[in-house]
């Protein structure tokens, strides 16, 4: 798995790897059951630069690439990847569509709060009758003297009950609908009108917030709209491109999580007078396993790669998405069909990984939509 690495990455990795140990592995279960939002590792994150990872020091960011910001989200949800995910939009949807599409006085003004970890961000696309099919979009802004005005709600946004601002995606010309009619807008937390609402009871990923936001007759002063009117679901899309390796990272450390779990089960677990991990049918399992899991790897690292180059990689992270989940959700399978009735229960780790790896095909979009985009490419650069 160190294919490719730098001694500086090897090291970042070692660094988040005794972080997580000691700051998260002592609270993952008590976090899940109760789901409690970790807002004191989220500091302690902040302090160590996670927060920041892919924005330049001059804004307060840690000035990393994507491979450390891949790295990163792998070793921190291979332990909880609740941890991983709130990194996960925070840096690469929320901070970053500020950096893609803001301007400079706009990444000043934001940024390094965000990249700090003084402040937290959520990001607003999906609603309530519109998720793979954005063009369902309701949330409206209509211009009022100097600003704008929202009204609407966003639906199942990662930090929406404890983030301080949130870049949302609103409607500002209905007859050009996504095709020009979408505009983003930061709006700050104790903005009149902009409240949380409830906060959804998940299968897994508990201990990350997921709420609904609330525009109420939301006035948002003209500075705070982000890139140019009606490119706001353009932008979303080049975020998205980012936003997909975290999510294929955030599978990778779930996976490699459950990986590792099965393979001390099976060495520890007796029956028939052995080891289970000496059945050939015990072996085959964690050979596919671990076999895939570095296909996976691969994949996300050779995407994360392209884009610390600056090409694009709208195939390339969408095929490391895809991939990297199916194949998460497959291992954390095993992992509890090797654990046997003991992968049912909550005192070993292999049910908490089941639980928490299907978000990785449904998040930022849906394995389905990761196929057409991949065909569409390949038509497309044809």
């Amino acid at each position: 798995m160190t294919f490719g690495l730098s001694s500086e990455q090897e090291s970042l990795r070692r660094e988040i790897r005794v972080f997580a140990a000691k700051e998260i592995l002592p609270h993952v279960m008590e976090w899940d059951e109760h789901g409690t939002f970790p807002a004191d590792v989220v500091k302690k994150m902040g302090e160590l630069g996670l927060m920041g990872v892919i924005f330049p020091e001059e804004l307060g960011g840690a000035g990393l690439g994507y491979v450390e910001y891949v790295l990163a989200i792998e070793e921190l949800s291979r332990v909880d990847g609740s941890v991983g995910i709130i990194i996960a939009s925070h840096n690469s949807l929320c901070t970053n569509h500020i950096m893609l599409a803001g301007n400079e006085e706009q990444r000043k003004r934001w940024i390094p709060r965000l990249a700090s970890g003084e402040g937290l961000g959520a990001w607003g696309l999906t609603e309530p009758g519109s998720g793979s099919d954005a063009g369902g979009m309701r949330t409206t802004a209509v211009r009022q003297g100097d600003g704008w005005v929202l009204n609407g709600s966003k639906t199942f946004i990662t930090n929406g009950s404890h983030a301080n601002c949130a870049v949302v995606m609103a409607l500002t010309d209905k007859a050009k609908g996504t095709h020009g009619g979408v505009t983003g807008f930061v709006v700050e937390r104790g903005t009149a009108g902009f409240r949380s609402g409830k906060k959804e009871n998940k299968l897994g990923l508990r201990a990350s917030d997921t709420a609904e936001l609330i525009f109420e007759d939301c006035e948002i002063p003209a500075e705070n709209l982000i890139g140019k009117e009606g490119d706001g679901f353009k932008d979303a899309m080049r975020v998205l491109d980012g936003g997909r390796i975290s999510i294929a990272a955030l599978a990778l450390g779930i996976a490699r999580g459950a990986l590792d779990a099965a393979i001390k089960y099976a060495t520890q677990r007796r029956q028939f007078g052995k080891a289970i991990s000496e059945f050939q049918a015990i072996q085959f399992k964690l050979a596919t396993m671990a076999t895939e899991l570095d296909a996976a790897w691969l994949l996300t690292m050779r995407a994360a790669q392209m884009k610390d180059a600056g090409q694009n990689v709208t195939l390339e992270s969408s095929m490391a998405k895809l991939y990297a989940s199916e194949v998460a959700c497959r291992i954390c399978d095993e992992g509890v069909q090797i654990h046997g009735g003991y992968g049912f229960i909550k005192d070993y780790p292999a049910e908490k990984f089941y639980r928490d790896v299907k978000l990785c095909t449904i998040g930022e979009g849906t394995s389905e939509i990761q196929r057409i985009v991949i065909a569409r490419e390949l038509l497309k650069r044809m």
